[in-house]
């Protein structure tokens, strides 16, 4: 099972990476079929095996012998990789197909999409949001009341967030997207989740803003702007995958 599982993942990656590409340029995801961005040729299907194609192919379009982005090889992975670890954490079920499976998968897309283009789909981050609600009474644990507290919490919270950081700096840098993002997050994971993510992406995105910052010389670190969604992403995965870690309750004793 595990081994379908990857499997799985590396197909939804390859599926991920069409959506990475295609969304932010307002391009259809379904048609036409994939083609090289270098000389417009369609790849046959060969080609389109997830990882084995583009080691073959060394990284290589068969026609024109364009460069292949390693972003394509490296999302596959990745999405392969997690899937199984959410397999290994919530075991197989109907909530792993219906629940778990996609919310990690919109996280990564949205987190690749944000590194590229800075900016988070509605319908990544709002679709999310309503899958996860939806399916809310498959885990347990959580539930729909706390599904919506979570939902709610980390909106207003952001929101909130986002509008002190305007009145001290005069520009947005809290966007919409990472608002429902935030949103999104709390309907899969609720108000604790919200609480640990909010810390870990703080943290994370301040230390790198600033190492970012001093290499491009900026002088005013409150001015540096990164997109701060991948690192919503990667708390929420921790967090997620994780829980709430014995070095946090210590912090935080929920």
């Amino acid at each position: 099972m595990s081994i379908f599982i990857f499997v799985l993942g590396l197909i939804f990656g390859s599926f991920a990476n069409v959506i990475i590409y295609r969304l932010p340029r307002d391009q259809s995801i379904v048609r036409p079929r994939s083609n090289c961005i270098h000389c417009k040729k369609q790849i046959s299907f060969f080609d389109n095996v997830p990882l084995l194609s583009f080691v073959l192919l060394m990284g290589k379009c068969r026609h024109c012998h364009g460069k292949i982005s390693i972003r394509y090889p490296i999302v596959e992975f990745l999405v392969g990789f997690v899937f199984l670890a959410v397999y290994k954490h919530v075991g197989f079920g109907f909530s792993l197909f219906f629940r778990d499976l996609p919310f990690v998968l919109i996280l990564i897309i949205i987190a690749f999409i944000d590194v590229e283009h800075r900016i988070i789909p509605d319908e990544l981050s709002l679709g999310g949001l309503v899958l996860g609600l939806v399916t809310s009474f498959l885990n347990p644990e959580l539930g729909i009341v706390s599904s919506f507290i979570g939902a709610g919490f980390g909106f207003c919270v952001f929101y909130g967030l986002a509008w002190c950081y305007f009145k001290i700096t005069q520009q947005s840098g809290l966007g919409g997207g990472d608002i429902k993002l935030l949103a999104m997050l709390g309907a899969f994971l609720g108000f604790h989740g919200i609480i640990i993510i909010l810390m870990l992406s703080s943290i994370s995105g301040s230390i790198i803003g600033i190492l970012w910052a001093l290499w491009n010389k900026e002088k005013n670190l409150l001015k540096t702007a990164i997109p701060f969604g991948p690192f919503l992403v990667v708390s929420g995965l921790f967090y997620y995958l994780i829980g709430n870690p014995l070095w946090l309750q210590f912090m935080i004793p929920i």
